[in-house]
């Protein structure tokens, strides 16, 4: 079952779903952010109401300041992951969004791709297994801190 996770995986290479958020999110400065959500593939959805932005987990709703979030949120909640790290800077939210997403897509393609003519409940369990190792994957590389570091120091010209 590892085999096809690991497959995927090398032929992602850098656009690898794990990858993406050690090497480009991580990186940032960011801050930690927790969802009450199960640790399993979940179903969402992107709901816009009187008050805003919603992403719907389930039966959970977890309200966002803006779609960018709920697109960044989304990705982790399908895959069952409750605590993740949200970039600080609020502009670069819509530019991971939409490399996990692609990410996640073309994680899908492949998957189908590699599965073709499996049957449906062989599918579901190595499908299954796939999104363990990414959610795996993402807890070893951890949130970082609750609130983001700030630096004290400026440099002020002469």
């Amino acid at each position: 079952m590892g085999n096809i996770a690991l497959e995927i995986k090398q032929r992602l290479g850098e656009e690898w779903l794990s990858e993406i958020y050690r090497n480009r999110i991580r990186t940032m400065r960011t801050r930690a952010y927790r969802m009450q959500i199960p640790e399993a593939e979940n179903q969402t959805q992107i709901q816009h109401t009187l008050l805003g932005v919603e992403l719907k987990v389930g039966k959970t709703r977890i309200n966002c300041p803006d779609l960018s979030t709920a697109r960044y949120l989304q990705v982790f909640a399908r895959l069952g992951i409750c605590e993740v790290a949200i970039p600080y800077d609020i502009t670069k939210i819509s530019h991971c969004a939409d490399q996990l997403e692609s990410s996640w897509q073309r994680t899908l393609l492949i998957f189908d791709e590699m599965t073709k003519g499996k049957a449906s409940r062989s599918k579901g369990k190595l499908k299954s297994h796939l999104i363990k190792q990414i959610r795996e994957e993402i807890k070893q590389i951890g949130t970082g801190p609750q609130i983001p570091e700030f630096r004290q120091t400026t440099k002020q010209r002469d």
